[in-house]
């Protein structure tokens, strides 16, 4: 993987060229960083290969696809040794609704980013889904009102 003091002020460009439009074509990039088509590709061969760029992806609107509803649900586990952290970890994977988990320095253990059509649902996928993930303890929840802003 390529470190922060192997990338460039061109890679920089690539990047954030990319962020804004992953979609536009290696002509365009390289007009848009000030290189010429072929340094350019091999640039951002080396990006994609190193890890830098993981990938390209399709942001969509979750309102258009029926998913209204985001809540944030604390989660304490039961036992947070290694092997414990690992089965939570592989679980959450299993969950479609469950759009972001992160691992917290808090009072409680992680942090998960819930989205489905209401409350209705998230109560069902709480109950069902999350609480029976290995090791939960117990969660809290927290219902956006509105997002203000999203990376998607």
């Amino acid at each position: 993987m390529a470190t922060s003091s192997e990338i460039d002020e061109f890679d920089r460009k690539i990047i954030a060229a990319l962020r804004a439009d992953g979609r536009m074509t290696i002509t365009d990039l390289a007009d848009r960083i000030g290189l010429s088509k072929t340094p350019t590709q091999l640039r951002l061969r080396r990006l994609l290969e190193s890890g830098v760029i993981r990938g390209f992806r399709a942001i969509v609107d979750p309102r258009q696809l029926g998913r209204n509803h985001v809540a944030f649900a604390e989660v304490k586990l039961s036992d947070t040794r290694e092997q414990a952290l690992n089965a939570f970890n592989a679980a959450v994977l299993r969950v479609p609704e469950i759009e972001e988990c992160h691992m917290i320095a808090s009072n409680f253990d992680y942090l998960l980013k819930v989205r489905t059509a209401d409350i209705l649902e998230y109560r069902k996928v709480l109950g069902e889904r999350i609480s029976s993930l290995p090791h939960v303890a117990n969660t809290s929840t927290f219902v956006s009102m509105e997002t203000v802003r999203d990376s998607g």
